[in-house]
């Protein structure tokens, strides 16, 4: 990989917010060899050096950072059928849908969707098999919730996968299943593996190429760096894959979490794979305590409304998380745990209250997501130095599940993320694309509306007590996330940083907080390089 101009490039007339609390704030700055060399104010440079790039009094800040997201995920979505508003707001559009995909495939081939979110549905359920079979009764079909932690398959795809009425609910996993006993067709957590493990495999060069196709999108909102959250080594070994990619095109510096269930059985990691000077590398394990909360997996306490036995799914344990910590610690890596509910978080922070972490310059163990955390919990987590990665477009994308699931008060203190901060917790922003009900999920400028305004898109107050200011939301989204992240050199725009940054047409810290989601990058650069340009023909 490289982005290093073998020239000095001088950018000036910029208003530069650098995320670096030392100086936040520059209109001008040196690139040499792809880092900067100087940055500050205009008036005090001795002379312009190499390219003179003028920015015409635009707003800069660094390139962001997706601390938790789903790229190959979210490259292959784009090749299915999209469940989301506007286009499916029903069962029926979803039906719509299935038959004009049915019509141009061959018999064998799978129907794939993604991003439904039965809140969202007319109906206000969860497709079922029934509903599938009235459109594809001879073609597996698989829709995946928005969670991602659901699918709905059809009565085909449950043949394939050896499932019927005495199928038993796997570990951490369950079947759905109507009065008389029958599947209904909607899989929860492990339980959707029984499908997902029989269906084709792409190869890995199909999936570089998806990869390397995504980086421009990805510029497109200013994303400069990215993770994987879902890395696996079979069928394809996933550091190959975007080591490939990358050769392809793929132009974002990368991190990659490994599932536990590959690491635990396999030795697999080594000091090469791990070099974080590399454009791809392996920063962590991920395992998973719990599922989500819009689609009632997520480990909870009190029960979900209207449902007082249903307490969510515990998928992991506090002994297979000490192993999986063992594991990290001996790779000098992270432990990342997938935990929203109030047990599920408890379950990571009880197991390591008061350890002491394995790595000097991060934190060792990661909470993703941490939807419900209790003040005890954010108080011994600070105490732990356990970090919090989590999504503001949840509650704005999400909310009528969340409502429908937890209640307006206690929709409200989900996501506390200025107490997090008061109490010292080290947080970064993500997006989890694609998982989440939003037609454009990774797009960084909605979420950050969502934690600026602590409003839904319908305008549902989502707690705005846990409101936060945009210069702390885009630090959390640069500074704050290398930190978690620990990508070298990233995350600010400083002396001897890579000179990762981006233009954005309006000023963010001066427009109406309503109307950040409709912030747009006009240029991103990497290493003083322009890798992205946008032109009338993008969205």
């Amino acid at each position: 990989m490289s982005y290093i101009n073998n020239f000095v490039q001088t950018f000036i007339n910029g208003i530069i917010f650098t995320s670096n609390p030392k100086q936040p704030y520059a209109n001008a700055m040196v690139v040499r060899d792809g880092r900067i060399a100087w940055i500050g104010d205009q008036a005090q440079l001795e002379k312009m050096e190499g390219n003179c790039v003028d920015l015409k009094g635009r707003r800069v800040i660094p390139g962001l950072i997706d601390a938790h997201l789903h790229p190959l995920f979210l490259a292959g979505a784009s090749k299915q059928i999209a469940c989301t508003p506007p286009l499916v707001c029903s069962i029926s559009d979803l039906q719509k849908q299935i038959q004009m995909v049915r019509d141009s495939k061959e018999k064998n081939e799978w129907i794939e969707g993604w991003g439904y979110d039965e809140g969202k549905l007319l109906e206000g359920r969860a497709p079922t098999r029934w509903d599938l079979d009235k459109v594809a009764p001879d073609v597996p079909v698989i829709i995946t919730r928005t969670c991602a932690h659901i699918i709905s398959v059809n009565s085909k795809a449950l043949e394939l996968a050896g499932i019927t009425k005495n199928t038993p609910n796997p570990p951490g996993g369950a079947i759905d299943r109507d009065e008389q006993g029958e599947p209904t067709g909607v899989l929860r957590e492990s339980a959707k593996d029984l499908v997902q493990q029989i269906m084709p495999k792409t190869s890995l060069e199909e999936d570089a190429v998806l990869l390397a196709d995504l980086s421009q999108e990805l510029f497109s909102y200013g994303i400069t760096a990215i993770t994987e959250l879902m890395a696996k080594s079979e069928p394809n070994d996933y550091l190959q894959m975007y080591q490939v990619a990358a050769e392809k095109g793929l132009r974002q510096r990368t991190v990659l979490y490994y599932v536990w269930e590959d690491v635990g059985k396999k030795n697999m990691i080594d000091m090469q794979k791990t070099a974080r000077e590399n454009q791809v590398h392996i920063g962590g394990i991920k395992l998973f305590s719990d599922g989500s909360v819009s689609g009632q997996t997520a480990w909870v306490n009190p029960p979900f409304i209207g449902q007082e036995e249903n307490y969510g799914i515990q998928v992991t344990t506090s002994e297979i998380l000490l192993a999986a910590a063992e594991a990290a610690k001996q790779h000098q890596i992270q432990l990342v745990v997938h935990a929203m509910g109030e047990q599920a978080i408890d379950l990571v922070i009880d197991t390591f209250y008061g350890q002491k972490g394995w790595l000097q310059d991060g934190p060792s163990i990661r909470i993703e997501h941490a939807a419900m955390p209790t003040p005890q919990a954010i108080k011994r987590a600070a105490e732990t130095g356990i970090a919090i990665v989590s999504q503001p477009i949840f509650l704005y994308a999400e909310i009528e599940s969340y409502l429908k699931n937890l209640g307006e008060e206690r929709t409200k203190r989900t996501y506390p993320f200025k107490s997090m901060l008061e109490e010292g917790i080290q947080l970064a922003f993500s997006s989890d694309a694609p998982a989440t009900a939003w037609a454009e999920p990774v797009n960084p400028f909605v979420a950050m509306k969502s934690a600026v305004t602590r409003l839904a898109y319908d305008g549902t107050d989502t707690g705005r007590d846990q409101k936060l200011d945009i210069e702390t939301v885009i630090n959390l989204y640069t500074r704050a996330a290398q930190e978690i992240t620990r990508i070298p050199d990233i995350g600010q725009l400083s002396p001897g940083y890579h000179a990762d940054f981006i233009v954005l047409n309006h000023d963010i810290l001066t427009i109406p907080s309503e109307e950040l989601d409709q912030l747009q990058v006009t240029e991103t650069y990497m290493g003083g390089s322009l890798v992205y340009q946008r032109t009338t023909n993008d969205k």
